[in-house]
């Protein structure tokens, strides 16, 4: 194609056709390549997909920032390869769009947030899309159509969920942990107990705190976060324990089960009194486990007694 034809909104030209049209509807997922250049004279290359390693994915009708990609995809078919000149009123968002995606591929430290004031105090961080910012332009994509799945073809990512799915997907997930915990697949079942307790907190941000819904998420938060301490508690990861066992006391300051294996952790991590006073509380709370506290106690004494001795040997070989 060329760049120098006359503007029209969008222009399509076809490179290989493609093997099969497939109906497009929301929610559909279209995953492709794609090469963004300038039309000027050299048809400079701003991005290629290819060189990232990771070809983008759209699902239809989410909004997605650059309205004009929903656009064009659905001019095509499976495998097909196209260009599209497009007038720049249609990609203004593409500064931000490429600098999102830049960004993803850094490492986590090296990222950097951006906002609007940012933009116009010290640009939008990459030199090339500065400039298309400041200096808005038609744009050309030439896109490769790799994939195209239905609703139904695919697992949906928690974001494309309703509230409604997110907690089913949250309590799916909590079971598939405790199945992975008793199968003794304690990394299946962290991640399982980690992604279902991101999923309940993103519900939480939409309420306010303590009010009746916020409370309710806060009860289903509880047992991801217990169900999560007790396999870091069965790799020795004492501190994650304590931190995650103190959110539950946040909650709930009765629950038994926070007291008592926080208090395995701080003995585990050498905290002796802290533990102590944690397996006091998990007593007064539930009688019945006065028997398991005796024990735990009696183990702390002894741990204790180790480490005086430990400590009195190090003081002798400094003399």
């Amino acid at each position: 194609m060329d760049c120098n034809q006359p503007d029209t909104n969008i222009l399509k030209t076809i490179v290989h056709a493609g093997t099969k049209v497939i109906p497009f509807r929301d929610g559909t997922k279209v995953k492709f390549h794609y090469q963004t250049r300038k039309c000027d004279e050299s048809r400079t290359l701003i991005d290629d997909s290819r060189t990232q390693q990771k070809p983008m994915e759209l699902v239809l009708g989410k909004k997605f920032k650059l309205e004009v990609w929903e656009s064009i995809v659905q001019q095509m078919a499976l495998h097909e390869v196209a260009r599209f000149r497009c007038d720049k009123s249609l990609v203004m968002q593409y500064p931000f769009v490429s600098k999102t995606i830049r960004d993803a591929q850094k490492p986590r430290e090296e990222r950097k947030h951006c906002c609007g004031m940012t933009v116009q105090n010290e640009g939008i961080g990459y030199k090339d899309l500065d400039e298309l910012f400041t200096n808005p332009q038609d744009l050309e994509f030439t896109i490769e159509i790799l994939s195209i799945e239905s609703p139904e073809e695919y697992e949906k990512e928690s974001w494309q969920l309703s509230d409604t799915e997110k907690r089913s997907l949250a309590e799916k997930l909590r079971q598939q942990g405790n199945a992975a915990y008793k199968a003794n697949n304690l990394a299946a079942a962290l991640e399982s107990y980690s992604y279902a307790t991101g999923i309940i907190e993103q519900l939480m941000l939409k309420e306010k705190p303590n009010e009746p819904e916020w409370d309710e998420l806060a009860q289903m938060k509880i047992p991801l976060l217990l169900n999560y301490s007790q396999c870091k508690l069965a790799e020795k990861d004492f501190y994650a324990v304590i931190e995650h066992c103190t959110e539950v006391l946040k909650y709930d300051q009765s629950c038994v089960k926070a007291w008592f294996r926080r208090g395995r952790a701080h003995a585990g991590a050498w905290n002796f009194d802290r533990a102590k006073a944690d397996f006091q509380r998990a007593a007064e709370l539930d009688s019945n486990l006065q028997p398991a506290v005796r024990k735990e106690l009696a183990k702390l004494q002894e741990q204790q007694r180790l480490r005086d001795v430990e400590d009195k040997l190090k003081y002798q070989k400094l003399f």
